[in-house]
């Protein structure tokens, strides 16, 4: 009943069965973000996002008060 079990737990075996798993996933991961030309250009696009809050507020504009989440201490 556990033939495939003893079959895995060989080191030989199983470093195949691993290859083979992560290089499809890695196929996968190419296929999906290249298939699709939009796709394509939208997940290019989210390159930039840490860099946008880098920019400083412009002039005039009020700071927004920071929301405090509810399972944070606070030192009232």
């Amino acid at each position: 009943m556990f033939d495939w079990f003893q079959w895995f737990t060989r080191l030989d075996n199983s470093k195949m069965l691993s290859l083979v798993l992560f290089l499809s996933a890695f196929c996968g991961i190419l296929v999906y973000v290249f298939g699709n030309r939009r796709r394509g250009q939208r997940l290019e696009s989210y390159k930039n996002i840490p860099f946008l809050d880098d920019t400083p507020p412009p002039p005039g504009a009020e700071a927004k008060p920071s929301k405090v989440k509810d399972n944070e201490q606070h030192d009232d």
